[in-house]
C-alpha cells in the first residue's frame, strides 16, 4: 500500500499586511475628530507699556479680599453675596463715560494667602455687575 502523507496544515494566520494602513486611518480620524479646550485664562485687556492718565480718584472702588476671605469694598465689609448688588448701585451712581462705558474702575487687591477661588467669585461678581474697568492689583507682601 502507498503510504499516504498527512499534510501538516501550518496554523491559520490573520492578514496583517493592512493593519499599519487600518492604524493610521484611525489616528488621522481621531485627531481630526478631537476638540482640544485651550484654557484661555481670564479676558482681560491689558494697557499699552508705559502708558500713564490720570484718574479722578472718585471714580476708583477698590476691593480688598484678605486670607479669610472677608471682602472689603471701600472699607465696608461685604459677604460675598452682596458684591454684586453693591458694585451694580456704585457702577450706576458714576455713570458712564464718553464711550459709553462705566467710569468706575475696580481695583482688587487680595492678600498672598487668599484663595483663588474666592478671588474668582469676587471678579465674577463684579463683572456681573456691570463694571468693564476692572484693575488687579498686585498682593502686599
Amino acid at each position: 500500500m502507498a503510504l499516504l502523507k498527512r499534510r501538516i496544515r501550518g496554523e491559520d494566520d490573520i492578514p496583517t499586511a493592512s493593519l499599519p494602513d487600518i492604524v493610521f486611518m484611525l489616528l488621522i480620524f481621531f485627531l481630526v475628530t478631537t476638540t482640544i479646550d485651550i484654557d484661555i485664562g481670564i479676558p482681560m485687556q491689558l494697557p499699552d507699556r508705559g502708558g500713564e492718565f490720570k484718574v479722578n480718584p472718585e471714580n476708583i472702588s477698590n476691593v480688598l479680599i484678605n486670607a479669610q476671605g472677608q471682602i472689603l469694598i471701600d472699607d465696608e465689609l461685604t459677604d460675598i453675596t452682596q458684591v454684586q448688588e453693591v458694585t451694580r448701585t456704585k457702577v450706576e451712581t458714576r455713570g458712564l463715560d464718553a464711550d459709553g462705558k462705566p467710569k468706575l474702575i475696580v481695583s482688587i487687591k487680595t492678600e498672598k494667602e487668599t484663595k483663588y477661588d474666592a478671588f474668582i467669585q469676587v471678579l465674577d461678581a463684579v463683572k456681573a455687575a456691570g463694571a468693564t474697568k476692572i484693575s488687579i492689583a498686585e498682593p502686599e507682601s
